[in-house]
């Protein structure tokens, strides 16, 4: 889409455009957590998380299991919005914060920390002073499913807290989507998935959209042991989509300085 066409849309950057899909209106994203962590609306997750929690994997056995829905975590005056699949079963369905406890997490708070916007590369537990400053980190399904496969109308369900968080965080410029469930969910979540066809941004590691209000959509392989393991995504790989967006948005209010 060309620099003009974005330029006539005469959009305010990161809101939400004409048509988005409305759902669940929320004051504050403190409100969309709390509606979050109380849903019932998918037995089938619920069972699954709360049997998880339960249960617990032998080298959790000590410890106390959130096994419940898990809220976006970050900055409210974000620039850049990263959003996952879902929580993992023994990461954010344990610790309760969304990629915090697994090695998805390692991948990605280490990113982060390398480009300036955590000012830690681990995140192991909701206390462990983990803090995200101009990047706020979300999912696509805050449950974890089981076989990390939410079905179709579990992730409708989950649509509305991802576009009320869309719609609350005003100042995102880059969008860093995980997969294509995450790529497929921020579509219709932020009222894109209305564009034409040929304009709708595709799912390829790396491939780069910008949208008519000007924020830019960047797509990027999962961090998950079967692409990390397998080398379909390298650290290079993932580096260079993190290095890429904080290149997007440059220096400004919100925005540290990269620690690496």
């Amino acid at each position: 889409m060309s620099k003009n066409a974005n330029q006539a849309r005469g959009a305010r950057p990161g809101t939400p455009p004409r048509g988005a899909p409305r759902g669940p209106r929320f004051a504050s994203l403190d409100r969309v957590a709390r509606a979050i962590v109380a849903c019932e609306r998918c037995p089938r997750l619920r069972r699954h998380c709360e049997q998880v929690a339960r249960e617990r994997r032998r080298a959790y056995r000590d410890q106390v299991y959130w096994g419940k829905p898990v809220p976006g975590f970050g900055d409210a005056a974000a620039r850049l919005l990263v959003v996952g699949l879902a929580p993992a079963a023994h990461g954010g369905n344990r610790t309760g914060r969304v990629f915090t406890g697994d090695s998805s997490g390692d991948w990605l708070y280490a990113a982060l920390y390398a480009q300036g916007f955590a000012n830690q590369a681990e995140s192991v537990a909701r206390d462990d002073g983990l803090r995200l400053a101009g990047a706020y980190v979300t999912a696509a399904a805050r449950c974890a499913p089981p076989g990390n496969r939410p079905t179709r109308a579990e992730l409708e369900r989950c649509r509305g807290y991802l576009g009320a968080e869309i719609r609350l965080l005003e100042r995102v410029r880059v969008v860093l989507a995980l997969g294509r469930i995450a790529h497929e969910a921020w579509l219709p979540a932020s009222g894109r998935w209305s564009l034409p066809p040929r304009e709708r941004p595709r799912f390829a590691h790396g491939a780069e959209a910008t949208l008519p209000d000007g924020t830019v959509l960047i797509a990027s392989y999962h961090p998950s042991r079967q692409n990390t393991q397998t080398g379909r995504l390298t650290l290079a790989m993932w580096s260079a989509v993190f290095r890429r967006a904080r290149e997007l948005l440059g220096p400004g209010p919100g925005i540290p300085t990269p620690s690496l």
